[in-house]
């Protein structure tokens, strides 16, 4: 376990250096249109406040690679994080500049500097400390409270902690560690995967690790067809993944070999017009005809999933299981989470992980409907994988 800011004695007065994932979506007016990462950071930065702290932001937004590009700058988030906290948040413009705006933050006060990947050296994959020991001039101590960027290796969220002790995570990153880690490592069971999305090479590493750990693997999503295809099933236009066609074998041998039961899809939602707009009709999945695509989980499919879902203590969503940005094809993907719920609320735990099944989660119901929705797409994909994420590895152990 790594230490957390609970594990800190008295911080009054100290510089927190905190690197924060608020890497929010933006209009064209550069209002917030989703502030779910902001509202992810409150707890954390409410509680170095009421500690004393003087807190110092570190965080990025968009990908501006190493130009001080002004459609990146953090400064309306800063504005936005006023109103959500409801006191002025002090904006340090430059890196170069901060000092003396450190220097003069009150107890409690709370400063963002600007995007922080408007230096090259942030992202530099070389051993080059010396953009972390410029940060660290700014900080007593550091915090990483962005699971979102933690599968980063990079200047802020993994070498400043080799600089700056203590070094400690904050309450977002402890929660989403504490809850991956609980669902892989000591599930009560039946466990079940959902794992759905379009490739089955952008999962391989998922599947294998899971395949270790649980009772159940639901597999839907485009991903579906290249196991159907490597059975010898028609699969129409659906996509398709050629070269992975070996690797879905190995995976149902796997699977096989280890007990684990494989929940495939066995009718689909097929389309002649990905815009929804043709000729959409319920076919079995290994039948699919010329000029169609699978696009999402049939109606035999949902039940057997829910059934799956409802039976099961411990729960893992990663991925979609249909095209569910199109209303049309999405009555799978609410099936699917719509049994998720129903499950959490008979005291199954629930983790959803992953970009698009968190956008599924959020569009269809409330975060607070699961026990856990994880703020960080690509971290949470590297962790239920198995990797080690830099972010983590640096902070100090317990």
């Amino acid at each position: 376990m790594k230490k957390s800011i609970k594990d800190l004695g008295d911080i009054k007065g100290k510089r927190a250096l905190v690197r924060v994932d608020i890497n929010v979506p933006l209009d064209e007016n550069k209002n917030v249109t989703d502030d779910t990462r902001i509202q992810a950071i409150v707890p954390t930065v409410s509680y170095l406040k009421e500690k004393g702290a003087k807190i110092i932001l570190m965080a990025h937004l968009g990908r501006p690679k190493g130009e001080k590009n002004p459609e990146f700058t953090l400064e309306p988030v800063a504005k936005y994080m006023a109103k959500v906290f409801g006191e002025e948040i002090v904006f340090i413009p430059s890196v170069e500049e901060a000092e003396p705006y450190v220097a003069k933050l009150a107890d409690g006060q709370i400063a963002l500097l600007e995007n922080i990947r408007y230096y090259k050296a942030e992202e530099a994959k070389d051993d080059d400390m010396t953009f972390a020991e410029e940060l660290a001039k700014l900080g007593d101590f550091y915090v990483n409270d962005a699971f979102g960027a933690a599968h980063r290796n990079h200047t802020s969220t993994a070498k400043l902690a080799k600089i700056v002790k203590p070094a400690v995570s904050g309450l977002l990153m402890e929660k989403e560690i504490r809850c991956l880690s609980q669902a892989l490592d000591n599930p009560t069971r039946p466990f079940t995967a959902i794992v759905g999305g379009a490739k089955v090479s952008s999962k391989i590493g998922v599947l294998e690790n899971l395949l270790d750990k649980v009772d159940n693997m639901i597999i839907g999503g485009g991903m579906a067809y290249t196991f159907v295809k490597a059975n010898g099933g028609k699969i129409g236009n659906s996509i398709c993944e050629d070269d992975q066609l070996e690797v879905a074998k190995a995976i149902e041998a796997k699977a096989a070999a280890k007990g684990v039961k494989l929940v495939m899809a066995t009718d689909v939602l097929v389309t002649d017009d990905f815009s929804g707009n043709g000729t959409n009709k319920f076919v079995k999945i290994n039948e699919i005809p010329d000029g169609f695509e699978g696009v999402d989980a049939g109606e035999e499919s949902r039940k057997a999933f829910a059934d799956v879902i409802k039976s099961s203590k411990t729960i893992l969503m990663n991925g979609p299981v249909g095209a569910f940005e199109n209303p049309k094809f999405a009555e799978g993907t609410k099936a699917v989470l719509a049994a998720v719920v129903e499950a959490t609320k008979n005291g199954a735990t629930s983790v959803i992980g992953g970009g698009d099944s968190v956008s599924a989660a959020k569009k269809f119901f409330k975060a607070e409907d699961f026990t856990h929705v994880s703020t960080g797409g690509g971290a949470s994909l590297e962790f239920i994988e198995g990797k080690v994420l830099p972010g983590v590895a640096a902070l100090d152990d317990k």
